[in-house]
């Protein structure tokens, strides 16, 4: 008896099942078919894009505080926001694209590069020209192209990593507010890890590359409130101040009253005689202060990347602790520090399952050929997935790119402009 009521119970299942199988389906593949589409979408869209690459170089004898970069990155930010609509992103398949800053020693010769979509190119150059007007700007060929591909191969060993920030994005690094004097006009006193970089890079031997590459995108309006709701709950938190308790409706006071069978009474507040914000710490008003002013400027959607390669006989992979020393220069222990990502760094923990191990070369290969991809498409971390990024405001950026002067950062093998060009007179004929 029993197993005749399985039997019929299984053959009503099944008949369920062959006549409405395909229900479920579209609801299954609705999330991988909307990636791969859009994915598609975009792929199709940035491939008609004209990439520009600048290279600028300043000269030798020029006196600007740091904080001029900042105004360029302020002026970068509005050329090149331009958030697409419902339209523009799901059928053409624009995005938001980001401007590339990026610093690269070949062979010992440091040079300073900024990538970005052409329409961007005389914005660009203007916010750039305000504040270093003797600067050379011109446009060179894609560098990263004029190396083999298939990095590292045979010939040629890697070591590089992706970064992140060590705490909650809305914690701020250290910048140049910390390290500037600014009485830079009269006398330049300022301690510049830019400076410390280009003096690394000026030691790397011919036959040697060393690249960082820091990707920003001006944050959308959507997400950028979002993130700010975010900060001030941190900023609450930090200055322990109560949340209010929200004010409920009639209807909800009426159903507390029917269930719990208690009235709704008003608690009367106790009130303190010193405010939350008169218990902080020194630090804790550190940290807080720290937190505002970061949330007070521009913000771009960040990731960072170094890459270090060489010819075999000659790769020292020590060298790749210049930028974890350069990164290293922005800690500050009690707000935030860059590290490295540990899912893209190329180092892989070995197991006590011994058989596993014989896959640590080749796990290490695929990470250090993703990463050296990523790098010359600038990819994101985790493409064509989203994440790996990070919040920097134009004062961070500014710290840890910007132009410094041969009086900060002698090193030979910085780029300079050999004589100041100025423009000639207005009687001069033509």
């Amino acid at each position: 008896m029993l197993v005749e009521f399985s039997s019929q119970a299984f053959d009503i299942i099944w008949q369920i099942f062959k006549a409405w199988w395909w229900l479920p389906t579209p609801f299954i593949l609705q999330k991988p078919f909307l990636f791969l589409y859009k994915w598609w979408r975009i792929d199709g869209w940035i491939s008609k894009r004209k990439m520009v690459l600048l290279e600028i170089k300043t000269p030798r004898e020029f006196l600007k505080p740091i904080k001029a970069m900042e105004t360029v990155l302020a002026g970068i930010h509005g050329a090149a926001y331009q958030p697409p609509d419902w339209w523009e992103r799901w059928i053409e398949g624009q995005i938001q694209l980001s401007v590339h800053f990026e610093i690269a020693s070949i062979g010992g010769e440091t040079h300073f590069y900024i990538r970005f979509d052409s329409p961007y190119r005389d914005s660009i150059e203007a916010s750039i020209y305000s504040q270093y007007p003797q600067a050379e700007i011109r446009e060179v060929p894609e560098y990263a192209k004029q190396v083999p591909q298939n990095i590292p191969n045979a010939e040629i060993d890697m070591w590089g990593s992706d970064y992140k920030l060590l705490k909650d994005d809305h914690y701020p690094i250290k910048t140049h507010q910390e390290f500037e004097t600014g009485r830079e006009a009269e006398k330049e006193e300022v301690v510049d890890p830019v400076a410390t970089l280009l003096e690394a890079m000026g030691k790397v031997k011919p036959g040697e590359q060393f690249w960082i590459q820091i990707s920003a995108e001006p944050f959308s309006e959507g997400p950028l409130m979002a993130w700010l709701e975010k900060g001030a709950e941190i900023r609450d938190k930090l200055a322990r101040r109560e949340d209010k308790p929200k004010d409920q409706s009639i209807i909800q006071e009426a159903a507390k009253i029917l269930i719990t069978g208690e009235p709704t009474v008003a608690k009367e507040e106790k009130k303190e005689v010193l405010p939350p914000e008169m218990k902080l710490t020194p630090g804790e008003k550190v940290i807080i202060t720290a937190l505002e002013e970061k949330m007070s400027k521009p913000i771009f959607n960040t990731n960072i990347r170094f890459v270090y390669f060489g010819q075999k006989d000659i790769f020292f992979r020590a060298n790749f602790r210049l930028a974890f020393a350069y990164f290293n220069a922005y800690t500050t222990l009690n707000c935030n520090s860059l590290v490295p990502l540990g899912s893209t760094f190329p180092k892989v923990h070995k197991s006590w399952f011994l058989p596993k191990n014989r896959l640590v070369p080749q796990r290490r290969y695929l990470r250090l050929r993703k990463l050296f991809r990523n790098y010359v498409n600038r990819f994101s971390p985790f493409f064509p997935r989203s994440g790996g990024k990070f919040m920097l405001n134009t004062e961070e950026l500014a710290s840890l790119y910007h132009f410094p002067s041969e009086a900060t950062a002698p090193a030979p093998g910085a780029p300079r402009i050999e004589a100041k060009k100025g423009e000639g007179p207005l009687t001069l004929p033509i």
